[in-house]
């Protein structure tokens, strides 16, 4: 059964073989599996997966067996021959195949929610299934050649962890079988890059169970990397005049009730402390809770004194530490997380001040992308849909602020030339906003960061300013996190540059290793002058290891500068430099070398 998609995807050719191929897969897995229950079977990017509740389990051992009854499905050329049946009627055959779950999703989503009085099946030989469609005109149609079964997964049903759990099967499927072995090529290539991986070999974060799922720990060389974003973020920020502030990781729960939050986030919030007679406060006890995010915060920050409308726009920053309760089967190494740390900051603003305050926004997060590398990205603008199912229990009822401050980001976003879809239904409940979308090397695509527009708050919690007129008025505020988390941009950055990161950036800036341990004093005096003169994160190798085993080791660790240093290096106070990735070797004279690194580091230089 597929999910509803767009129109125009519906009509496109891949479309339809990728959907085929899902009912051929469920067709061959019945035959393995007779009694197993079916239940999503939808394209995806790169092929198509389907949902099953086995009555016996499956595994990757099997997949050739699968791959084999598929093909000769498709080689009998089986036509896809379209049903079309009352609601009523479906329901009762949907109850006569004993498929429950199809049943529960056509009576609620699609009578209930969509309010069609007819559902669509598609048959092909004795294979029967809910399905709007297309597909293919027979099997024939398909290329035996280029699909392969990927992988298994668990998957709730309805995406619901409430739900009974199923059993997933991915499979990559594409129109010819060149294009198939490209894709999985560059698919295997990504699987090196994947930062989980890479952050055990380099020694970044561990998620130990002790600590809990979704809860990293961060090693020194993962340090490194989140002061170092820290740092770049800060200087950047502080041009622009951006105040940093500090502020509390728990709240009492009045505080979110008071800023809206907990009716939206309850659900991804950890459990609430009850401390009885907290505070004094006579036997009722008080609520507190992890904060899930820092503006409410900040919003006390802005409202600690009367505020005059000369001192807007007030740019408020913090890296702040929240914490989000995500469901388990959501956690993905640093991707998603449940403790987390945000470059975080609130501007303060009139409705006038709106617009190029968003654009500064907008064109800060386009030069730390050109900083860090990232190159592959586009903005996502988030609107609100009042006329969705839940659209007035979801968002802020003020058409008319809806309205206006969408057409403020539209402009910002055409002003600056920006590259935007739109996502229709996908604001946050106070404001539409600005999410930047960056696909990662391994082919996903991501949420980096968002920036939103909030015209709820600052009513919520009473902040004003006072005009030219001497009359209170009410501020605007632009939440925005450039660099989104530590977490996910150390995700984001491990798998950009494979572990392998440039001199400004990498946990070990420079490794020196000696021909012989004679040569060992000299090094120490090396390292000592780049570490206290310098402040480049230097380190001497390992004593009595041999030199080709030395770079070997730091050639796994990724470190961006090796020097290499014998006799004639000593004796003429020199160092042979080679760079990662590169079997070309520079001498050169330690000020020269410390020149060179000095410029690589200020300069933040993505090729040293």
């Amino acid at each position: 059964m597929t999910e509803h998609g767009p129109d125009a995807a519906v009509e496109d050719e891949l479309y339809r073989i990728r959907h085929s191929l899902a009912h051929v897969l469920a067709m061959a897995v019945l035959e393995l599996r007779p009694g197993a229950e079916l239940g999503f079977g939808p394209p995806i990017d790169d092929g198509f997966y389907y949902d099953f509740i086995l009555p016996e389990p499956l595994s990757e051992d099997d997949f050739p067996e699968i791959e084999k009854r598929m093909r000769k499905i498709i080689g009998r050329r089986e036509g896809f021959e379209r049903e079309e049946m009352s609601a009523a009627d479906a329901l009762a055959l949907l109850d006569e195949m004993k498929l429950p779950h199809k049943r529960e999703y056509a009576e609620e989503a699609l009578i209930g929610e969509q309010q069609q009085d007819s559902l669509s099946f598609y048959r092909t030989d004795g294979f029967l299934d809910l399905c709007r469609g297309p597909h293919v005109e027979h099997t024939g149609k398909l290329p035996a050649d280029a699909f392969r079964l990927r992988s298994l997964a668990g998957a709730y049903w309805r995406g619901d962890s409430d739900n009974v759990q199923m059993t997933r099967i991915y499979a990559w499927a594409f129109k010819t079988k060149k294009q198939l072995n490209e894709h999985v090529a560059a698919f295997e290539e990504a699987l090196k890059r994947d930062h989980r991986k890479l952050g055990r070999e380099l020694d970044i974060f561990e998620i130990e169970e002790e600590t809990g799922a979704g809860l990293p720990l961060w090693l020194p060389n993962g340090t490194v990397l989140r002061d170092e974003l820290e740092k770049l973020a800060k200087e950047f920020e502080f041009r622009r005049g951006y105040q940093y502030v500090s502020t509390p990781v728990i709240a009492k729960t009045d505080l979110y009730r008071r800023s809206g939050h907990l009716p939206y986030y309850a659900e991804h919030m950890f459990p609430f402390m009850h401390l009885q007679d907290a505070d004094g406060e006579g036997g009722h006890g008080t609520d507190y809770v992890l904060r899930p995010m820092n503006c409410p915060h900040h919003h006390l920050v802005y409202a600690t004194r009367p505020r005059s409308h000369r001192e807007l726009p007030l740019r408020i920053a913090e890296y702040g530490n929240v914490y989000r309760y995500e469901d388990s089967g959501a956690l993905a190494g640093l991707l998603r997380v449940r403790g987390m740390t945000m470059n975080d900051a609130h501007i303060y603003c009139t409705e006038d001040q709106i617009r190029e305050e968003f654009i500064d926004v907008l064109r800060l997060h386009e030069e730390l992308y050109e900083v860090l590398g990232i190159e592959d990205y586009h903005m996502r603008l988030s609107t609100w849909d009042p006329d969705s199912p839940k659209g007035k229990e979801k968002y802020v009822d003020d058409p008319e602020a809806w309205e206006r401050t969408q057409v403020i980001l539209r402009e910002a976003l055409e002003e600056i030339g920006a590259d935007y879809d739109v996502g229709k239904g996908e604001a946050a409940f106070y404001g539409p906003k600005v999410d930047m979308q960056i696909r990662s090397v391994t082919g996903r695509e991501e949420t980096a960061s968002t920036n939103q527009l909030d015209f709820a708050q600052p009513a919520r919690f009473g902040l004003t300013y006072q005009g030219a007129d001497n009359q209170p008025h009410r501020p605007y505020v632009i939440h925005r996190a450039p660099l989104g988390t530590h977490e996910r941009f150390v995700a984001f950055l491990l798998e950009r540059y494979a572990g392998a990161f440039p001199t400004w950036l990498a946990p070990v800036q420079v490794i020196v290793v000696t021909v012989s341990d004679r040569f060992r004093d000299y090094a120490a005096r090396v390292v000592e002058t780049l570490r206290n003169e310098d402040g480049v994160r230097a380190e001497l190798g390992p004593a009595q290891e041999a030199m080709g085993k030395a770079i070997r080791n730091a050639i796994g660790r990724k470190i961006p500068n090796i020097l290499v240093i014998g006799e004639r290096e000593a004796e003429n106070e020199r160092v042979t430099l080679r760079r990662h990735g590169s079997r070309e070797q520079q001498d050169m004279s330690v000020e020269e070398l410390r020149a060179h690194l000095r410029r690589a580091i200020a300069t933040r230089d993505k090729e040293s």
